[in-house]
């Protein structure tokens, strides 16, 4: 029997330095871009900012926390954390409790904040989900288990993405139900499950979704608006597309300061949601292409490292979570960007580690913690 690489005793820091720098960089530019709304709002510049990093903190605490815990711990965790976050889906839908912005009920109100308890299903979908395949998994390339079938693995999975599928139908929210549908899908393949139930569900996926967009007019607007955003008045449905591109545009190489320096964003009085879905396009006016290159190349880098320290685990419950994790970030990332850029539909899908919203940014801390306390386990070596 071969000698396994020796683990490594501490975290991996070429994936924790990427994570600090995009953090602080994303609290930045939070600051500096919501001074506006926040003076409009509230009547001071600085609501949003000291909002975002109390949020902030306690996503740090959060993802402590779960940096501290066994992977047993978590497979025992992981099923009471999904059935509770399931039932938070629900109680958006209790009135004086949820909140209704724009015709959507994601959000539960308690107050000085909101819980949006969706974006949670980015961690506890996938932490279920592979504690639930980790007795069917004998280790990287071998046979998959007696039973593995439609029946004791394929049906479950689908029911429960068809259960999610509908709670998100009702919540209104499209976006995240891409990017928690397509995190668990891969993870599900890459657990080495049948192929053919791989197929079968991204056709299931496609047909849910084109279904979801047709039955409401707003999102076959939006829909439309991707495709001939041309054609579209630029006052009306194409507003938010149009001043994307002109913020991106007017960056230049420097940004429109020509000195890489942050606040001096026009575009910021003008954006829908300047804070949120659409702060990349803030970037990519104050910081211009080489600012843009800086984010793109970090979120590579951190993707890379990732998937790197991912692949070299050896307990298939760990490696196919970190894979999850990685792929979520990144793919979040890509839709928000693809979408800020013009080459996806626009939707409401916040940027890794720099849209305002303490929901977001609590789940990708939780998910940071995870991600590092599995590096200090990685057979990496270098």
């Amino acid at each position: 029997m071969s000698k396994s690489l020796p683990q490594q005793s501490k975290i991996d820091y070429l994936i924790l330095i990427p994570i600090i720098f995009l953090t602080i960089w994303g609290i930045l530019t939070v600051s500096t871009t919501s001074v506006p709304l926040s003076i409009k709002n509230f009547g001071y510049p600085w609501y949003y900012l000291i909002h975002q990093s109390i949020l902030l903190m306690a996503g740090i605490v959060l993802g402590f926390i779960f940096y501290k815990l066994k992977s047993e711990t978590l497979k025992r965790w992981s099923v009471y954390l999904f059935v509770a976050n399931l039932v938070a889906l629900l109680l958006v839908f209790i009135p004086k409790l949820g909140l209704e912005l724009h015709g959507a009920h994601r959000w539960l109100d308690f107050g000085y904040f909101t819980v949006q308890p969706s974006e949670f299903l980015k961690i506890t979908f996938p932490l279920f989900l592979v504690a639930w395949l980790a007795k069917r998994l004998e280790g990287r390339g071998s046979k998959r288990k007696e039973g593995q079938g439609f029946l004791k693995l394929f049906l479950p999975f689908a029911l429960t993405i068809g259960v999610i599928f509908f709670i998100f139908y009702l919540q209104s929210d499209i976006s995240t139900l891409i990017i928690v549908a397509a995190t668990v899908m891969m993870m599900y393949f890459l657990a080495g499950t049948p192929l053919w139930h791989s197929f079968a569900l991204v056709g299931l996926g496609v047909g849910s979704i084109l279904i979801f967009i047709i039955s409401s007019a707003y999102r076959l607007e939006r829909f439309k608006t991707f495709l001939h955003f041309e054609a579209i008045n630029p006052l009306d449905a194409a507003y938010q597309v149009n001043q994307i591109a002109i913020g991106i545009g007017s960056g230049g190489w420097l940004g429109i300061g020509s000195g890489l320096a942050l606040g001096l964003s026009h575009q910021k009085m003008l954006l829908p949601f300047a804070i949120s879905d659409s702060i990349f396009a803030i970037i990519g006016e104050e910081l211009g292409f080489f600012g843009v290159a800086l984010l793109i190349s970090l979120l590579i880098f951190f993707i890379w490292r990732g998937f790197k320290i991912a692949n070299h685990l050896e307990d298939n419950f760990e490696r196919i979570l970190a894979l999850g994790i990685v792929f979520w970030i990144a793919f979040q990332a890509f839709f928000n960007i693809a979408g800020n850029i013009g080459v996806a539909p626009l939707g409401g899908v916040p940027l890794p580690f720099f849209s305002y919203g303490g929901s977001h940014i609590i789940v990708e801390m939780i998910g940071m913690g995870i991600l590092l306390k599995l590096s200090k386990k990685s057979v990496i070596t270098n």
